[in-house]
């Protein structure tokens, strides 16, 4: 409801859109030509004006009795235009003009008068008048020229409102959908993160850790790590293609694999947990059979803790793995197709004996993100560099790259540390 200040030598013009018995008038039709109000104390002169506009295809009502009427002139009004007399009897324009100044005025007007000198002109200009006109109206023509601007101004102006209102609700919309992606985004942020492995696990003398920095709530980036009877521990990082919420979900799919083959050891015997290959090769059917169009790398290690050695695959991850020790740093090798891209898919297995003391670092391509060298080939080679000047620790390790410092990353990072002090 539009608010005003009340003023007694002031029509009622507010948001209503009745009539009082004393303005001659019926409710607005709608008209293609528009709806017209005239303000006129003398009947019979409201009348003939009236009349000369209804020829025209104009929508006219006529309020005569000026103190007991009440029109709607706010962004809501039917009205289109305002014809007004400026010489009204009983009426004062200087108390009007304060009270409309109060008012969220949207309907053009145009001042009619008899006489047209200084005051008068400065009185419809301070008033926001349209346009001005004297009588007797000679050229008619030209009234009603202004007349179907005024109309044009007031319909341009309705739609530019129309547009912003809807704009403003699918604002609002957007905001309530966001809020609700963010809070699915949040709870499925907190399922993942109850997801990954207890961090550090420590098993005699290998230690077991993981860090896993998001790009978005949820990361494409996962690893785990469990032990397989006594001796063993299987361990993989994966690297979804992909963020968000999709790419989230295969990483359950991919973690729930795992999940099954080692309950499958378990309970049948089946030692399919056991084989880094075979673990790939379901690893892409899962994502195959799942018809979303995603593929991931990446690294199924099998550690046997009694032997000290370890078996492995890797399945087009990059960086690869490398191994620090008292020999040196080094890229673990090997090589094979991406998961979820290929049904006829070929994986190797990799043997290494591991040294009394070392730290094994597997880490997503998103680390490469980060680094400062530009060619992926310098990436490589800095990537080294800085486990040959950090092999105390991981904690050291992670606080050289960077990563303690990332707040937000643009891919995700994922990276999982396998320790062994001899």
């Amino acid at each position: 409801m539009l608010r005003k200040k009340r003023c007694s030598s002031l029509p009622e013009l507010h948001d209503g859109r009745s009539v009082t018995p004393n303005a001659r008038s019926r409710p607005f039709m709608i008209s293609s030509h528009g709806n017209v109000l005239i303000v006129d104390d003398h009947a019979d002169r409201a009348t003939a004006l009236g009349d000369l506009l209804s020829s025209e295809g104009f929508q006219v009502q006529l309020v005569t009795d000026v103190s007991n009427s009440t029109y709607s002139i706010g962004p809501d009004s039917d009205l289109d235009v305002i014809l007004c007399e400026l010489d009204l009897e009983n009426f004062s324009w200087v108390d009007a003009r304060h009270a409309l100044r109060d008012m969220d005025v949207q309907v053009p007007a145009i001042m009619l008068c008899d006489v047209a000198d200084a005051d008068r002109i400065m009185t419809v200009l301070r008033l926001g008048a349209s346009d001005f006109f004297l009588r007797p109206v000679a050229d008619k023509e030209a009234l009603v020229r202004s007349i179907e601007r005024c109309v044009k101004q007031r319909r341009m102006r309705r739609e530019l409102q129309d547009s912003s209102k809807r704009l403003q609700a699918a604002n609002n919309e957007l905001r309530s959908t966001v809020k609700v992606l963010e809070q699915d985004l949040q709870a499925g942020r907190q399922v993942q993160l109850r997801m990954l492995p207890v961090t550090p696990l420590v098993l005699d003398d290998y230690v077991f850790s993981h860090t896993v920095i998001p790009s978005l709530y949820l990361s494409g980036d996962f690893t785990d790590y469990f032990t397989l009877g006594e001796d063993h521990v299987i361990f993989f990082m994966a690297d979804v293609s992909g963020h968000g919420s999709s790419s989230a979900f295969a990483t359950v799919l991919i973690k729930n694999l795992f999940a099954r083959k080692r309950s499958d050891l378990l309970r049948r015997d089946d030692p399919t947990i056991m084989n880094p290959v075979s673990m790939l090769q379901h690893a892409n059917k899962e994502l195959l059979d799942l018809g979303v169009g995603k593929f991931a790398t990446m690294v199924v290690g099998l550690l046997d803790m009694q032997a000290n050695t370890l078996r492995y695959s890797i399945a087009g991850h990059l960086p690869l793995p490398v191994l620090v020790s008292a020999e040196g740093v080094r890229y673990l090798e090997g090589e094979g197709s991406t998961v979820g891209i290929m049904e006829e898919a070929d994986y190797e297995e990799h043997a290494v004996e591991l040294p009394d003391s070392f730290m094994l670092a597997l880490f997503s391509d998103g680390i490469l993100e980060i680094l400062p060298p530009k060619d992926l080939i310098e990436k490589e080679k800095y990537f080294l560099r800085v486990f040959e000047e950090t092999v105390d620790s991981p904690d050291e390790l992670v606080t050289s790259l960077g990563l303690n410092r990332v707040e937000t990353a643009p891919d995700d990072i994922a990276a999982l540390f396998v320790n062994k002090r001899g």
